[in-house]
């Protein structure tokens, strides 16, 4: 009895803390495409946001989707990678990288779209084509038109839909791997049994089950602790600077 007792005052605790992440958030601009790149930070760590994805705290908030950082003076570039600043980066073929390739977000949004349409094609998909050898080896399983059209559905899904607020972090080990803030922000937002997704979000269709039970377009850090009174602290300093 005493452990089934700890244990609802855990995840009490952890709602608890989800909500408190999403109402200082709050403070921030929420940025929508499109948008300055230069008027972003060179290190950070980024909170992003769907239309029709609310929290699970008493009202219509939106709820975070997605958590996310990158290494040294990558932020500009990993967004970009994301929502896709440099179209030409479409004229790929088979021998080339199609942008997913560049961005775990934009391939799982496409693994979701492939697995809601039950299109055999997730499979190619699956297929890890950064390398020049893979994709030389393997090149002749993809179907370049079809990719470009997914590419092209992910970026305007990514454009309409999602929108994001970041704070900024300079030292890398403060922001990435196990001891990283990114990863009890994770946690902590996995851990909520209150914010769930809606019915229609489309990461539900995802063949990842950890997208799909968590909410949240990711599989790592799910199981990490989430934030303490330290993280607290760091996270209102980063606020109150912005």
């Amino acid at each position: 009895m005493r452990i089934h007792t700890a244990e609802i005052r855990w995840v009490v605790g952890v709602s608890e803390l989800c909500k408190w992440l999403h109402e200082q958030l709050e403070q921030l601009p929420l940025v929508e495409f499109p948008f300055a790149l230069n008027r972003l930070p060179r290190n950070g760590i980024y909170f992003f946001y769907e239309t029709g994805e609310n929290w699970g705290h008493g009202d219509n908030r939106p709820r975070i989707v997605r958590v996310g950082t990158h290494k040294d003076g990558n932020f500009r570039s990993r967004i970009a990678e994301h929502f896709l600043f440099d179209e030409s980066k479409m004229n790929f073929n088979s021998l080339k990288p199609a942008p997913h390739e560049r961005s775990i977000f934009r391939k799982n949004i496409g693994r979701a779209l492939l697995k809601k349409r039950e299109d055999e094609y997730l499979q190619t998909w699956e297929i890890d084509f950064t390398s020049r050898e893979k994709r030389v080896k393997l090149g002749h399983l993809r179907d370049i038109q079809k990719e470009k059209e997914l590419e092209t559905k992910i970026t305007e899904i990514l454009r309409l839909n999602f929108s994001f607020r970041f704070i900024e972090l300079n030292v890398q080990a403060q922001r990435m791997g196990a001891k990283g803030l990114e990863s009890s922000l994770i946690g902590t937002l996995a851990h909520c049994k209150l914010c769930r997704p809606s019915n229609t979000w489309l990461g539900s269709h995802s063949p990842k089950e950890e997208i799909r039970k968590s909410g949240l377009w990711q599989v790592q850090h799910l199981k990490s602790q989430p934030i303490n009174e330290k993280d607290k602290k760091t996270i209102l300093e980063a606020i109150r600077r912005m």
